[in-house]
């Protein structure tokens, strides 16, 4: 039994061929997963959606553009979402151009099912972690930019390890204001622990900024 996907992903399938189209549209959708078909790779890259949560399964040969510049424009354009490759005349060579410009795996076919459908899931969960490190990343650096300069200079000093009595003495500040200011810090940081904090804001730090 297959695992579902949170946040309801939808799973593009690029294919000319409307049988292989239709097999893994209801192939997708006997796992609870969704499938959008096109019978074109133009009418694809033209309505797709590229912020949307999900994978593409994208054949390799196709009449008019090819399912490598297809995939080479996907990446141009910064789409993040997984492309599994399938073709039915796979070599070393092709494989090797397939993943070289970006795709997470290259299938031959006809595709063993659950292969197919574990390629997906997995491709899947990393699209869905690699999307959630990114939306934390993003309110990260907006709590960030919140900070007074004096609070950022506190949180340099606290991520450097210095003990309040010690950044009292850098920052010419009595304990006092440094308790204030370190409260202030957690409370607009939304950080539960100094651990947590020094995981999400030490990058920000070294980097001077958002």
């Amino acid at each position: 039994m297959h695992d579902t996907i949170p946040l309801s992903p939808l799973i593009h399938v690029v294919d000319d061929d409307e049988a292989v189209r239709s097999s893994l549209a209801l192939l997708i959708g006997t796992v609870g997963l969704r499938a959008q078909t096109w019978p074109t790779p133009e009418g694809f890259l033209a309505g797709f959606d590229p912020e949307g949560v999900g994978a593409v399964v994208l054949d390799v040969r196709m009449p008019g553009i090819s399912g490598l510049a297809v995939l080479e424009t996907l990446i141009a354009r910064g789409v993040d979402m997984p492309v599994i490759m399938l073709t039915g005349h796979g070599t070393v060579d092709l494989c090797r151009r397939a993943f070289k410009s970006g795709a997470a795996e290259f299938l031959e076919k006809p595709v063993d099912d659950d292969i197919l459908i574990d390629t997906l899931q997995q491709a899947l969960r990393r699209h869905v972690a690699s999307r959630a490190r990114v939306t934390a990343d993003r309110a990260a650096r907006q709590r960030y930019a919140q900070l007074s300069a004096r609070e950022r200079e506190v949180l340099g000093l606290i991520v450097e390890g210095l003990t309040n009595k010690e950044i009292g003495r850098a920052l010419a500040l009595s304990p006092r204001t440094v308790e204030t200011h370190r409260a202030n810090l957690f409370a607009k940081l939304e950080a539960a622990s100094l651990a947590q904090l020094i995981r999400h804001y030490a990058c920000l730090v070294e980097a001077g900024g958002p």
